[in-house]
């Protein structure tokens, strides 16, 4: 079958909208057609060359639409069903799936980078040539091909747009908070870093029952958007007194548990000097893999526990018909991270204004 998708061909020139086939499925594959795609920041990330994939290569990881066709050995959707793209779909019986740590999946690690599926293989080309998957997803298109685990059935009254943003920023934000951390209800949170991540990190503080709930970021129109996605306190990041001002609103001794999503070096220093001794420090954020971090060693000290976090702890048939419920119950604020919607054809100018910090998401619509 054709079909148009947005390709990367070189870093750092603007995507082209082409036509390409896509391969007959194979047994275990899903075929999505998307009706709505998020732009985030780590697809920019590739676009401008920090992260390197093997082009070209269709980006987008944050996709849901509704299922068209499946392989003969999928059981668990069927053509009709709405479904959110998983970005990190998993085999299952690995050495990291049976200790429940699918994020790291074997053949996922060892496929995705390639640019492939589970399988090794690639289902996408044009004029011939191999187009690669991103993240296994590649929702900026008309239609993607996604491993069976990698489609995850969601309520029918479910909007496309608020859904696919629960599988990349909504999951890593409020998963960080509910399932990696299990912040218990009266502790006090520290999140550096109000983008999309961040924002969602205090939300699910708030779901979580934190008492006190403190955004720390730079610019008081962020910090005036975290009071509306749970903030009780804010904090200029930038400021020098930041960490006196985060010990007192925790008693003079730091936060219980501090989430840094900004993805800066100084926001990871400002996690380990903020969180209070025998807290916890939960990273989200990421700089380039080859630079540097350094911190003052007496801010490690004193029992206090570091972890990184890159989906949530994320089990994707377990949380995003969790998270679509809890919006459909008015619990979960998705409409506020929305603040543009555009077309396939304007995906370019999408990019350009996420690179300029523009908005919190902006999502692709399909017909």
């Amino acid at each position: 079958m054709k079909f148009r998708a947005a390709v990367l061909n070189r870093v750092g020139e603007p995507l082209t909208l082409d036509t390409l086939d896509m391969a007959p499925l194979q047994p275990g594959d899903v075929l999505v057609k998307i009706r709505a795609s998020g732009l985030c920041h780590t697809d920019l990330e590739v676009i401008q060359g920090s992260l390197a994939y093997p082009l070209p290569i269709v980006l987008g990881h944050e996709g849901a639409g509704v299922v068209e066709a499946v392989g003969a050995a999928v059981t668990s959707v069927r053509p009709g069903d709405h479904v959110i793209c998983s970005w990190n779909p998993h085999c299952g019986h690995c050495f990291y799936c049976e200790r429940a740590a699918p994020i790291l999946c074997e053949p996922f690690t060892r496929h995705q980078p390639q640019g492939r599926l589970l399988d090794g293989t690639t289902r996408m080309s044009r004029g011939g040539e191999r187009v690669h998957h991103y993240s296994v997803t590649s929702t900026h298109a008309e239609y993607t091909v996604v491993p069976e685990s990698g489609a995850i059935v969601i309520p029918r009254e479910m909007p496309f747009d608020r859904a696919c943003i629960i599988g990349c920023g909504v999951m890593t934000g409020v998963g960080a908070v509910v399932r990696k951390a299990r912040v218990e209800p009266g502790a006090s949170v520290l999140v550096i870093g109000c983008g999309a991540v961040g924002l969602n990190a205090l939300q699910g503080a708030r779901l979580a029952g934190a008492a006190t709930i403190i955004a720390a970021d730079v610019g008081a129109a962020k910090l005036e958007r975290a009071r509306a996605f749970g903030a009780t306190h804010a904090v200029d990041a930038g400021a020098a007194d930041a960490i006196v001002q985060v010990r007192a609103l925790t008693a003079g001794r730091g936060a219980d548990h501090v989430f840094e999503a900004a993805g800066h070096p100084a926001a990871f220093r400002l996690s380990v000097e903020a969180v209070r001794p025998a807290g916890q420090v939960v990273w989200l954020g990421k700089i380039n893999v080859d630079q540097d971090v350094s911190f003052r060693w007496g801010s490690l000290m004193g029992e206090k526990r570091i972890v990184r976090s890159s989906y949530g702890d994320a089990l994707p048939k377990r949380d995003f018909p969790w998270l679509c419920s809890l919006y459909l119950e008015g619990k979960l604020e998705l409409d506020a991270l929305i603040t543009r919607r555009i077309a396939l054809d304007e995906i370019n100018d999408g990019f350009a204004g996420l690179a300029r910090g523009e908005g919190i998401r902006t999502v692709i619509e399909l017909p």
